[in-house]
């Protein structure tokens, strides 16, 4: 009896470890790892998409900045019509809106559409299906006329004849916009696209072309609905919002929920940093040089629209006189080696939750097999192998104590059933057995434990990769990224994980041995559901786990036996 309480026990307390790990997860800002809470469906906005939606309120500095409470209206500028033009390099294909200069859709020519690959996959976007756009303009600073009106994402701007398409041998391709006189002031941006690069040059030039002197501030921001992004699985978690970053504060993500219910806690100003907006594998960022000062903020904007961005001033500008501020937009992938060179903590974006430290080593070793190997399967497999090969002590030592386990079952057994009805003395003879035969209760488990924090880091880092997109691994697996499509592996994953369970040492008590079975068939059936590459590591696991434990089962004279339950 006390041995059934102990296994109920045990069970609860497990579990009780898993909901707290999803709380401290919830607690820190993380999406939930285990039991993420299913995307509430919000309705598709049905306003007028954002770059031209004046009900948009300006973002709002924090701090001493005077900013006005919404972006002014273009009064007084000359009427003109907006048109959307495209570029293409060899990686992006980009539309723009001569309203503003505003980046409305961004297409990666590299990347398919999962649920359509006859398709690109885009990432930015102003539809009616979806809103995620890329807005800068120009707000009042501190000492401006009140109601000062300055050019903004409203404002329709002309577009400079110029190639729309990246010539063969060229490396760059430009894009200038300029915008009308707009309360003395004019606007031009310059983007500069790089051949193989998700980055873009962004240049503000601000011409004061009025009698006074003017102190304009620069917003840069990314806009988009609260939506989840089509596609996304509710069987494990990723994280979709916005983000920003600061060496004081590092690495900060918030809710959509959050930032409505007023809860947003982050740098507010800061002179180094970017601010971004991430979802599974991909990403978008403004990035500021240090040194620039800048006001971060993240607001609602509308029913469903939200704002994370930057606002940096630009001080006195003499009549006739001009500024320059130099920034760069990045929209792609989220290629760890693209990213840290970029800005300093970019690399963020591929977000590992709670054990960073651990997964950014893990992926290193893993991208480093892959350029020895040249296939992401069975680079994981490689990968699985050696850190088997890293444990194998801390294993051998669980599998030994399962094994003395396993051969002092039936002494066990017979005590129990000697001893059933006088539960003190059994729990003394046991305690006997095991000082006798210098047998660790726990030892089985100690080892094991330690090694779970690097499994679910390893976890993370195949969950976040973007290589394993529509990666081919043999055969049949031709995405890493997408569960199998005939459920083969997961039911190999099963079959082993059963297996690996039978050769443990059966419980004497039949309520515990069948109790032993939950959990890993449990386990089992959330695998049929996710990405080929996790299940692929997890049965280079299971299968290496078993042949081990049946290796040292064997040495110490315990021949292996599978322990079925009797249901």
């Amino acid at each position: 009896m006390n041995d059934i309480r102990r296994t109920i026990l045990w069970v609860i307390f497990g579990f009780s470890m898993v909901l707290l790990w999803d709380q401290w997860q919830v607690y820190n800002g993380h999406k939930a790892t285990f039991f993420p809470t299913p995307a509430s469906k919000v309705a598709p906005v049905a306003t007028a998409p954002v770059s031209g939606a004046s009900s948009v309120p300006a973002p709002v500095a924090a701090g001493p900045v005077a900013v006005a409470g919404q972006l002014p209206v273009t009064a007084g500028a000359p009427a003109a019509a907006k048109e959307r033009v495209e570029v293409v390099t060899d990686v992006l294909k980009l539309t723009f809106d001569t309203e503003g200069g505003s980046l409305v859709r961004s297409e990666l020519l590299n990347q398919v559409d999962m649920t359509d690959k006859s398709k690109n996959f885009v990432l930015l976007d102003d539809s009616k299906e979806r809103v995620y756009v890329a807005q800068t303009g120009l707000i009042a600073g501190a000492g401006s006329a009140a109601g000062a009106t300055l050019p903004s994402h409203k404002t329709v701007m002309t577009l400079v004849p110029g190639d729309r398409s990246l010539k063969d041998g060229a490396q760059n391709l430009v894009l200038r916009f300029e915008s009308p006189d707009v309360g003395g002031v004019k606007l031009v941006k310059t983007f500069t696209l790089t051949r193989g690069s998700y980055v873009m040059d962004v240049k503000h030039e601000v011409v004061n072309t009025g009698t006074t002197a003017v102190s304009p501030q620069l917003y840069l921001q990314l806009v988009r609905d609260g939506n989840k992004p089509a596609g996304e699985s509710s069987f494990y978690s990723t994280f979709t919002g916005p983000a920003v970053y600061t060496e004081a504060k590092k690495y900060e993500k918030v809710d959509f929920k959050d930032i409505e219910n007023n809860k947003v806690d982050i740098e507010k100003q800061s002179s180094n940093g970017y601010v971004a907006m991430v979802q599974h594998y991909f990403a978008s960022a403004w990035l500021l040089g240090d040194g620039i000062q800048r006001d971060l903020f993240m607001r609602k904007v509308d029913s469903n629209l939200y704002a994370v961005g930057m606002i940096t001033p630009m001080n006195d500008i003499a009549p006739g006189a001009s500024k320059t501020v130099e920034a760069r937009m990045f929209v792609g992938p989220e290629l760890e080696k693209v990213l840290e060179k970029l800005s300093p903590g970019l690399e963020r974006v591929k977000d590992y939750g709670r054990l960073t430290i651990l997964a950014q080593p893990l992926y290193w070793l893993l991208d480093q097999l892959h350029s020895v190997i040249q296939n992401w399967g069975w680079s994981i497999v490689a990968l699985v192998l050696l850190l088997k090969i890293a444990f194998y002590w801390l294993n051998a030592k669980a599998y030994a104590s399962m094994a003395k386990m396993k051969a002092i079952n039936p002494r066990i057994t017979e005590m129990r059933e000697r001893l059933k009805d006088k539960p003190q003395e059994m729990q003394q003879a046991m305690m006997k057995i095991y000082r006798e035969e210098k047998i660790n209760p726990m030892g089985g488990c100690f080892p094991i434990m330690i090694q779970i924090p690097v499994f679910i880091a390893l976890y993370n880092v195949l969950l976040s990769s973007v290589e394993m997109r529509n990666a081919p691994w043999a055969l049949w697996i031709h995405d890493l990224s997408s569960p199998d499509p005939y459920y083969i592996l997961p039911i190999v994953m099963a079959l082993t994980t059963m297996l690996q369970t039978s050769l443990n040492p059966a419980p004497p008590d039949p309520l515990q041995a069948k109790m032993m079975w939950f959990m890993p068939l449990a386990f089992s059936v959330m695998f049929f559901f996710f990405p080929a590459g996790l299940v692929m590591y997890w049965i280079t696991n299971n299968a290496l786990s078993i042949a081990q434990q049946w290796i040292i089962n064997t040495r110490m004279g315990v021949p292996p036996k599978f322990h079925l339950p009797k249901f």
